[in-house]
């Protein structure tokens, strides 16, 4: 793994008591699931955790996975075969996996089309009761399988899979669902009922929702497929080849929960094919995508230019990754500072699309900074994820090493650019497997506004009386806004500041790092470049996937044409 740190300058909705033509619906009579978080295991020696985990990885690590492409309730199996293999060895294959062909594709849209009829019929108690299923049996039965699939074919150390594979996840699946449910609360007003009945429902939208989720959060998978489903919607999930064996375990989990065939299918393929397949058919209904800007364009300008052809306007929600801040005030407590830059830039190699990606220094913290950062940069342990003293592992394949490589061996050559940790890449090859390993290091440079998507800092040093000049390149220098923090003990620099930065970040922090979002505790997204801001883990996200439908029954006859006034 390389890892580098740098810095720069610049059936229908039930409603509850309604009554709808001529029919009264229960009352919503589920769990109440509450809005408590999933806790997250510590995984101390001896644990019950640990020792389930530790099996878990042991035989996973054993075996292939043979993973099906899946349509309704169907096998397939092309002579396009691919594998995923650990990140942390290459040579070893932990799940082989299929793609579907443009002809596979347009069976799922069918499949899925016809799904989404009988799906939506389902009532949403019922929908709820399988969601909470699903939740259950990944905090139980299945967390240690989730998250040794997330470890070995995602390169995740024992905490980063919790906190993502199992804790994410589940919250995932529980606060939707409770958002859900909350939302069937609210009905229109109903001025004189025993006349005039007002209600609301939420339907799925008819044709089919084109699920497209990255490698780096295996929650983000479940959400993105999982979510417009929960609300009535038929999905074609499209999961990441280098989360394939997570993804696979969501979908079986989901099956086992009561998710009827059809409702999410599971379609491994190749980007251009599946984009340009899911963008021609009419019946394309949404897009819920998480990945790289000229991905998400090139989606969003097919779909324009299929426009007319659609039977409904497609709903286009993405997140597209960030150049992310941390802002050090000189008031600022360093040993807060040095520790929640190194885990927001470091922890899973920084391919979080929040990791800390560039950093603003005073000159009178720097020297402190610059000790503490080069102090604990020595400490962290790179190696195989699932030793537990590894902070972090390898990077998720070959293409990202190169792509990080370059950047560093950019700042190598840059005469404004200065490696201040580090310096030289230390590559390991391992007898048994080939790792690429190295040890963080951290250039100081000047201008850098590229998204790297890896464990790079770079790191801006700036005069104290310049606050207010250099606050204002945080927003210029790039066209991400997705996270940001401000470190500062004056309060009355904070509070002007969530003010200042207001449009630079989805996220803000304040005194607290970049990273670790909460579902359900910090709605999660940013704007700009960084996406359409829908804030997964919130209240609304669920609802952006809803087809809502206002019904107005009236229980007295019309008589009359004619209004009072004129009659007189």
């Amino acid at each position: 793994m390389l890892s580098v740190c740098k810095q720069t300058f610049s059936a229908s909705l039930q409603r509850a008591s309604v009554r709808c033509l001529g029919s009264v619906v229960p009352e919503l009579k589920i769990n109440d699931f509450g809005v408590k978080n999933e806790p997250v295991y510590e995984y101390l020696k001896g644990s019950k955790e640990r020792v389930e985990l530790e099996k878990e990885l042991k035989e996973t690590a054993a075996k292939t996975e043979d993973v099906p492409i899946i349509i309704g309730d169907k096998e397939f199996r092309t002579k396009d075969v691919r594998y995923q293999v650990m990140p942390h060895n290459h040579k070893k294959q932990i799940a082989k996996f299929y793609y579907a062909d443009r002809d596979l594709l347009n069976k799922a849209i069918e499949t899925a089309c016809e799904a989404q009829k009988k799906w939506d019929m389902v009532p949403i108690p019922e929908r709820l009761r399988i969601w909470e299923t699903a939740a259950s049996l990944m905090a139980s039965q299945y967390r240690a399988k989730l998250n040794a699939a997330t470890m070995l074919g995602q390169a995740k150390t024992i905490i980063q899979a919790e906190i993502d594979s199992a804790a994410e996840l589940i919250d995932f699946f529980r606060l939707n669902a409770y958002f859900l449910k909350e939302a069937t609360k609210y009905q229109p007003i109903s001025e004189n009922p025993k006349i005039t009945k007002n209600s609301m429902r939420y339907r799925g939208i008819d044709g089919f929702i084109a699920a497209v989720s990255p490698f780096n959060f295996t929650a983000i998978g479940g959400n993105l497929a999982y979510t417009p489903a929960l609300m009535g919607n038929s999905v074609l999930w499209k999961p990441s080849d280098t989360a394939l064996l997570s993804n696979w375990v969501i979908f079986n989990i989901c099956r086992e929960a009561g998710v009827p065939p059809g409702v999410v299918n599971f379609v491994p393929a190749d980007g251009p094919v599946f984009g340009d397949t899911i963008t021609a058919s009419p019946h394309l209904a949404g897009i819920n995508f998480t990945g790289s800007v000229p991905t998400f364009t090139r989606l969003w300008k097919q779909v324009g230019e299929n426009i007319h052809i659609y039977k409904n306007f497609p709903r286009l929600i993405g997140e597209c990754g960030g150049k992310n801040y941390h802002f050090i005030h000189p008031t600022a407590d360093v040993e807060t500072v040095v520790n929640g830059t190194i885990r927001s830039a470091f922890e899973f190699c920084g391919q979080k699309c929040s990791a800390c990606s560039r950093m603003y220094v005073p000159e009178s913290l720097w020297p402190k900074i610059k000790e503490g950062l080069l102090a604990k940069r020595a400490q962290l342990k790179i190696g195989d994820p699932t030793d537990p003293q590894s902070f972090t592992s390898a990077v998720i394949d070959d293409k990202a090493f190169k792509r990080i490589k370059n950047y560093v061996d950019h700042a190598k050559k840059s005469p404004n650019l200065e490696i201040i940790g580090g310096g030289n890449l230390m590559t390991v090859w391992a007898t048994s497997s080939n790792r690429r390993l190295s040890r963080p290091k951290i250039p100081r440079i000047k201008l850098l506004t590229e998204e790297i998507f890896g464990p790079v800092l770079s790191i801006y040093v700036y005069k104290d009386n310049k606050i207010k000049e250099t606050m204002d390149l945080i927003g210029t220098s790039t066209s991400f806004a997705l996270t940001g923090a401000i470190f500062a003990q004056d309060e009355k620099f904070s509070k002007s500041a969530v003010e200042e930065l207001k449009m630079t970040a989805g996220n803000f922090y304040v005194n607290d790092k970049s990273t670790g979002s909460v579902v359900g505790q910090q709605p999660f997204g940013g704007a700009r470049l960084s996406g359409t801001n829908d804030k997964a883990g919130g209240p609304h996200y669920v609802l952006r996937w809803g087809n809502p439908q206002a019904i107005k029954e009236t229980f007295v006859p019309l008589s009359e044409i004619e209004y009072p006034y004129m009659k007189q």
